[in-house]
């Protein structure tokens, strides 16, 4: 998968699909792994990792709508990704049909701010 093939398929999947572009066109990093993962062992991982965000309070984008696409997707096999912007401060998920040739969702985790930051 190029760059710009990656480009192409972040639309508007969810509000993190947005700034996942603007990474890859300012030369972040990205790549999209080999394996399958059924989407109901993801729906599960990322469900838990919205509501641990949610009670520390930690602010995510597109991660409550990647859930709900997740849950929809059941035990459909899913290709994972991820886009990480040039400054490396954050990474966006990505969550691609088998085939890689469809983005179904992305997710950009919160980020905790640490003291000396």
């Amino acid at each position: 998968m190029t760059r710009d093939d990656l480009f192409e398929m972040l639309a508007e999947q969810t509000p993190a699909c947005g700034p996942a572009r603007e990474a890859l066109l300012s030369g972040g990093a990205f790549e999209v792994w080999d394996g399958l993962v059924p989407a109901d062992r993801l729906f599960h991982t990322y469900r838990t990792r919205l509501r641990l965000t949610r009670k520390r309070g930690v602010a995510t984008l597109g991660l409550t709508e990647t859930v709900e696409i997740l849950e929809q997707a059941g035990d459909q096999a899913l290709r994972i990704g991820m886009v990480k912007t040039a400054d490396r401060a954050w990474t966006f998920m990505l969550f691609l049909d088998a085939a890689a040739t469809t983005v179904l969702a992305c997710a950009r985790g919160g980020r905790v701010q640490r003291e000396d930051d």
